[in-house]
């Protein structure tokens, strides 16, 4: 698993934008910028809807004023459902990373097994800030927790 002092593995994603799907890279995302990167199980879902998502939406302009570049959604989903998802939660201001294949939550050892339950490979549930591209604070959550990832603790650790 990933932990702090590590360079942010270089791999693909995408998103959705006003042209369509974009394709992506973190180098991108996080090469000479501060950003702020919370992981969730899947959009759409009970805790990440009602106060994953939501706490850093309403906190996202208080970020910026902390020298945050930008914050970064991480679920396993695709591009379609992760854009229409944070148009159901105004976050225009946040990226909505879709790892519909789970390629980043792999590579960063981050990645929870849930076929059991039937919701495939997802994402455990995170948070963490990353300096030009090198991990400063990660803060995973032990399963069916919300405790660390939330918005407001980690504004607190900028």
């Amino acid at each position: 698993m990933i932990k702090v002092g590590d360079k942010i593995p270089s791999v693909k994603f995408q998103n959705l934008s006003k042209e369509g799907v974009e394709h992506h890279n973190t180098d991108d995302l996080f090469t000479g910028k501060k950003v702020v990167v919370f992981g969730l199980p899947g959009a759409f879902t009970p805790t990440c809807s009602a106060a994953h998502l939501p706490g850093y939406v309403v906190k996202a302009d208080e970020f910026k004023k902390k020298g945050v570049d930008s914050i970064v959604c991480h679920s396993v989903n695709d591009s379609f459902v992760m854009d229409a998802w944070g148009k159901s939660q105004n976050a225009e201001q946040l990226v909505m990373m879709a790892d519909g294949n789970a390629d980043f939550a792999r590579t960063l050892g981050l990645d929870i097994n849930l076929t059991a339950p039937g919701y495939g490979v997802r994402v455990k549930r995170y948070a963490m800030i990353v300096d030009n591209g090198v991990v400063s604070l990660l803060n995973v959550e032990e399963p069916g927790k919300f405790e660390v990832s939330d918005a407001e603790t980690i504004f607190a650790a900028l």
